[in-house]
């Protein structure tokens, strides 16, 4: 990992049983067992959950949101927001989603959930966001942003958890 975590401490019993059913109620799903080693601290500018020595998780606005790694670790079921082929270029600088490159998504989703992107053909994880429209309204749409990307594919959490 190129990034040093900082200030890291291990969770108590009690807060990883918080922890846990917080990230059931977000996920619909349990992710990792009661007595995994779980550690919060900072890398860099970012407030992390390690699980079992990996970044799982980050915090945004006062809840703990999947890295890219944690998607790829955990496949959490729903949620997922596929876009074509010509929309990975501009997620994988930073770009929201545009309703127009999505060409499917999760029905279940509502605007304000945590979502991740994947592209049609891998089906990979390129980033993850909120919705700012139901998933029935991002494959309605033709117009507007869809969801708000907050962690993508190259990005400097990315970087410091995969270099």
């Amino acid at each position: 990992m190129a990034g040093k975590v900082k200030n890291q401490h291990r969770l108590k019993q009690k807060e990883v049983r918080d922890l846990l059913e917080r990230l059931r109620a977000q996920y619909k799903t349990d992710l990792f067992p009661e007595n995994a080693a779980v550690d919060s601290g900072t890398l860099e500018e970012f407030t992390v959950v390690l699980v079992n020595g990996q970044v799982d998780f980050f915090r945004w606005n006062d809840r703990e949101v999947m890295t890219l790694l944690g998607i790829e670790k955990y496949r959490p079921p729903g949620r997922c927001v596929t876009v074509d082929m010509g929309a990975i270029r501009f997620i994988s600088n930073g770009a929201d989603v545009m309703a127009p490159g999505v060409v499917a998504a999760d029905p279940q989703i509502q605007e304000g959930d945590e979502v991740w992107v994947c592209d049609q053909m891998h089906h990979k994880p390129l980033a993850v966001g909120i919705a700012l429209v139901s998933g029935e309204a991002m494959t309605m749409s033709k117009t507007g942003k869809a969801v708000k990307t907050l962690h993508y594919v190259g990005d400097h959490l990315w970087v410091l958890t995969h270099s």
